[in-house]
């Protein structure tokens, strides 16, 4: 009997001591998955002088089917975590003691904001330093130290590579050290780039060298699905639901990337479609309540009216989580059907491009493509499913 009581005051004892775990209104960026994704760091290094505007446009019409594209890829059958950085590098009005570098972004798995930061950049006449942009991408940048990860400069411009206080040659082996491979885009002539070091610091960097023409317009090959995938982006959009202190700024700059990827022409547009239908390459939990509630269990029951969007603040607390529920289903269907639409989409374009032996043109996005195609493939990441 003594043992029997004290086996159940024992038990009693531990359960009083477990703390409540209390659902929190707003989550973590933190997702339930006990599997851990791998990772895909790519920091873009953007020539902004004078004579980079067509770089620049490629660059705003090509990042949604870069990362598309990426998408495509899993490892350890998992769809790898996107993370881009920005910087640009070489314009005038930039600060000089900075050697006229800016990083316009750190790494972010928040795909708009880099759409917004290229939309924003512009171009005038200055130094471009390569050597020192490579520099501090290396330093100031959290690049992961995983083995199971993937890390890329892709660094583009038309000036000599040497240019600039600092040796290219020291930036790039920090970046070699770091497991970081170094791509150089020569926006030019390809001997011309081979002449004056951007083959030497891809050859240094481990990554691949490669030169485009900055003033060709991106090669779309249009399908019967394109309208179809947009305009389900479109509904898609309207499935997310801001909330806390920043939901109302951040949806709405989901729009007006929805809007500039339009304005980029048709393959930018369905490019960012394609993206957006993947839950796994476009995720917001840190403003969306459905992105919050399905990654990382979050309950709006009690939050504050001020922190929620009209819609959802004028709900009973009680209604607040079933509203959420119903908008993810609405997502979900979309998703699906969008994700079907564009494996249509695919196999027309493949059927197109080969009856018409069709190739992409010499621009950014072919380029970064193709780089990362191999070294995605070298890195063990095999072709799946979306």
């Amino acid at each position: 009997m003594k043992r029997t009581l004290l086996t159940m005051l024992t038990v009693l004892t531990s359960l009083i001591a477990l703390p409540a775990v209390a659902q929190p209104p707003f989550p973590t960026d933190v997702s339930h998955s006990a599997v851990r994704r791998p990772v895909v760091q790519i920091a873009i290094l953007l020539d902004t002088s004078n004579s980079m505007d067509g770089l620049i446009a490629q660059a705003k019409a090509e990042l949604w089917r870069i990362v598309n594209e990426i998408g495509t890829y899993q490892k350890n059958g998992q769809t790898p975590l996107v993370q881009v950085a920005l910087y640009e590098y070489g314009k005038q009005s930039l600060a000089a003691t900075d050697g006229f570098i800016r990083q316009v972004s750190p790494f972010t798995t928040d795909l708009d904001v880099i759409s917004e930061a290229l939309f924003g950049l512009t171009t005038n006449g200055g130094d471009e330093f390569c050597g020192q942009v490579i520099d501090r991408a290396v330093g100031e940048l959290g690049w992961s130290t995983d083995s199971e990860d993937f890390r890329a400069i892709f660094i583009a411009g038309n000036e000599p590579f040497t240019q600039g206080s600092v040796d290219f040659h020291k930036s790039v082996a920090k970046a070699v050290a770091r497991h970081v491979a170094v791509n150089t885009i020569h926006c030019g002539g390809f001997m011309e780039g081979a002449q004056t070091g951007w083959q030497a610091g891809a050859k240094l960097g481990g990554g691949a060298y490669l030169s485009i023409d900055p003033n060709v317009a991106q090669l779309h090959v249009a399908t019967p699905y394109d309208d179809e995938i947009v305009k389900k982006s479109d509904n898609l959009s309207e499935t997310y639901v801001g909330y806390g202190k920043a939901g109302a700024s951040k949806k709405a700059r989901q729009m007006a990337q929805d809007d500039n990827a339009k304005s980029a022409g048709a393959g930018s547009a369905v490019g960012r479609a394609s993206v957006k239908a993947s839950a796994k390459m476009y995720a917001n939990a840190d403003w969306d309540a459905v992105d919050a509630a399905q990654m990382n269990g979050a309950s709006f029951r009690d939050a504050k009216a001020e922190d929620l969007p009209p819609e959802m603040a004028q709900l009973a607390p009680e209604a607040r989580d079933a509203f959420v529920k119903a908008k993810a289903a609405e997502r979900a269907q979309l998703q699906k059907e969008m994700a079907e639409l564009e494996q249509k989409r695919r196999a027309c374009e493949s059927a197109e491009r080969a009856k018409s032996a069709l190739k992409d043109r010499n621009t950014f996005d072919s380029a970064v493509r193709n780089v990362l195609e191999k070294q995605l493939e070298t890195r063990k990441f095999k072709r799946g499913e979306k």
